[in-house]
């Protein structure tokens, strides 16, 4: 349950509580403090009357369900889905205890603050105060935190989907994380919408040469030839292609430039702090994350590898791959340790509108641009089930706040004003869709 502080709003409370679980993530199987974090949210939903359910098909790696009735039954249910894990944090390279969840110049700091623990707590107490008030929201929602998001859901949303697909009886579509964010764009404040994701694919390089000592006159270097394939892979400019959403996404931000949307990456770059996120979501990118080579300063050795996160345009999976292999030649073996799907939905509908709808009712004359991210979200293990996934984590932000360059960096914050909007306007979805 959350800690007493009364003079914190009560999702600046939990946001804070849950940093303080770390929840670190490190792939392959090691994490930490997920189960811990769940009970933590299982103990709030039974607080307010709920009856959660842990799923933990690998020990400790624990997801946490509640289903919360709605008035109209008859209406297809709506998933509300966070997860409770996080990359790592190199405590030396912060300003603060990552995990301390330290309150500074009105921002909330740590590991999580950004990726998604702000988001789990504006869920949390959004629910929280309809329930609280005594009343139902308008349709089921389906309440879900899962283990694992940060290695691609493999044992986290994966497997519920797959042995706990009853969860989700009855829904049709689903938010999440990364999106109704604001940014700024020619002097005026915007917000994104998530109507897409890129493809995931996770590669292995590995290059072959022949072992000998160091001191050798030696050309047949596994390390010589991984390096030259790294940095021919991570240096590729790759082109501009548009999807429906990301010509949305040109065409709106153009609007409100007053420019011309022909040239998408210069509209993009013109997106302040956000437009590395957005200049990404309009090509590939291919982006070297890791290195194994060698045992020995004195050792050539025979064999190198590299990791390289590739992020691709839904339906260009198999071409990426053809040009990867292309670029870092023949000799150099490309393997696929994960690929995840890609998504692009309409930026229409009904939820659409109420998204938007919520959104104005709070900041009125700000638009909504829709937009595809450049990442992925668990939204992908439901589209499995024909669950339609949206990113609306909405957050009023100031506009020299680099708030997408924190995902995964050091000294991740958020505003704490920014958290009681987004509980807001949260709840005020949850109420009338």
């Amino acid at each position: 349950m959350p800690t007493e502080d009364s003079s914190l709003p009560d999702v600046v409370e939990i946001a804070r509580d849950l940093i303080r679980f770390d929840t670190t993530n490190w792939g392959g199987g090691k994490a930490r403090g997920e189960r811990e974090a769940a009970e933590y949210v299982g103990a709030y939903l039974e607080g307010l009357g709920l009856t959660p359910e842990y799923f933990e098909p690998i020990p400790r790696r624990t997801n946490v369900m509640a289903r919360v009735p709605g008035r109209d039954r008859s209406r297809p249910a709506l998933v509300v889905h966070g997860h409770l894990d996080v990359v790592p944090a190199i405590a030396e390279d912060w300003s603060v205890d990552p995990f301390a969840g330290e309150i500074r110049d009105g921002m909330l700091w740590g590991r999580g603050a950004v990726d998604m623990k702000n988001m789990d707590a504006m869920i949390l107490t959004s629910i929280g105060e309809i329930l609280r008030a005594g009343e139902q929201p308008e349709r089921d929602i389906v309440l879900t935190f899962f283990a694992d998001e940060e290695n691609g859901g493999v044992e986290g949303s994966e497997l519920v989907v797959r042995e706990r697909a009853h969860w989700f009886d009855g829904a049709a579509e689903a938010i999440s994380e990364v999106g109704g964010y604001s940014v700024a764009v020619g002097g005026r404040r915007a917000y994104l919408l998530q109507v897409g994701e890129k493809a995931l694919l996770w590669i292995k390089l590995r290059a072959r040469g022949r072992a000998a000592h160091g001191s050798s006159y030696h050309l047949d270097n596994a390390v010589t030839r991984l390096a030259e394939a790294v940095a021919a892979l991570g240096r590729t400019e790759w082109p501009v292609e548009l999807t429906a959403t990301t010509a949305a996404t040109v065409e709106g931000l153009a609007a409100i430039l007053g420019v011309d949307s022909d040239d998408p990456d210069a509209v993009a770059a013109a997106a302040g702090p956000a437009s590395r996120f957005l200049r990404s979501s309009l090509r590939t990118t291919t982006n070297p994350t890791g290195l194994t080579a060698g045992y020995k300063h004195n050792v050539i050795p025979d064999l190198a590898e590299a990791l390289i996160d590739v992020r691709v345009l839904p339906g260009t999976e198999q071409k990426a791959l053809a040009d990867i292999q292309r670029i870092v030649g023949e000799d150099v073996v490309v393997e696929l340790v994960h690929g995840d799907i890609g998504l692009e939905v309409p930026f229409a509908g009904g939820l659409v509108e109420a998204m938007v709808a919520a959104l104005g009712r709070h900041d009125p004359d700000a638009p909504v641009i829709p937009y595809l991210l450049g990442g992925g979200t668990d939204n992908k293990a439901l589209a499995g089930l024909g669950i339609t996934g949206y990113g609306f984590a909405p957050l009023q932000l100031p506009p020299d706040l680099d708030f997408t360059g924190m995902f995964h960096g050091v000294d991740e914050r958020v505003p704490t004003d920014a958290l009681v909007f987004g509980k807001r306007v949260l709840t005020d979805l949850l109420r009338s869709y």
